[in-house]
């Protein structure tokens, strides 16, 4: 499967995405950040995406303070929360809003190492 290229999106990517509940039956539209590579929506169709949530919110371990909100598309202080990933469908609805600033990439990318059962180098 290839991706076309309304449907093409580059990692950091900030983007809207129906993110699936652990604790429900379904999803809610909310901002995520895809922390995949183009070579996996190519391969297979699918964004491997972190959630984005309010910073108000209660913090957990691994959350990543994004450091430029209109940069991100955002409206409030928001954290990555690399605890929560999902696997979307590039033919979800998927809506770019803006990117995850470059400061805060490598904090998020050895965020997501720490929950991993293997370590690579950041990209």
């Amino acid at each position: 499967m290839t991706s076309s290229p309304e449907n093409s999106f580059a990692p950091w990517d900030v983007v809207l995405v129906p993110f699936p509940y652990t604790e429900r039956a379904h999803a809610k539209v909310r901002p995520a950040v895809i922390v995949s590579t183009r070579a996996l929506a190519s391969a297979t169709g699918l964004h491997y995406v972190a959630m984005i949530t309010n910073a108000a919110h209660r913090p957990w371990v691994g959350d990543v303070a994004i450091s430029d909100l209109d940069g991100a598309g955002l409206p409030v202080a928001s954290v990555v929360r690399p605890a929560k990933i999902a696997t979307i469908d590039q033919q979800a609805l998927i809506r770019k809003i803006g990117a995850l600033p470059k400061a805060d990439r490598t904090r998020v990318a050895a965020s997501i190492r720490k929950f991993l059962a293997f370590r690579n180098e950041v990209p």
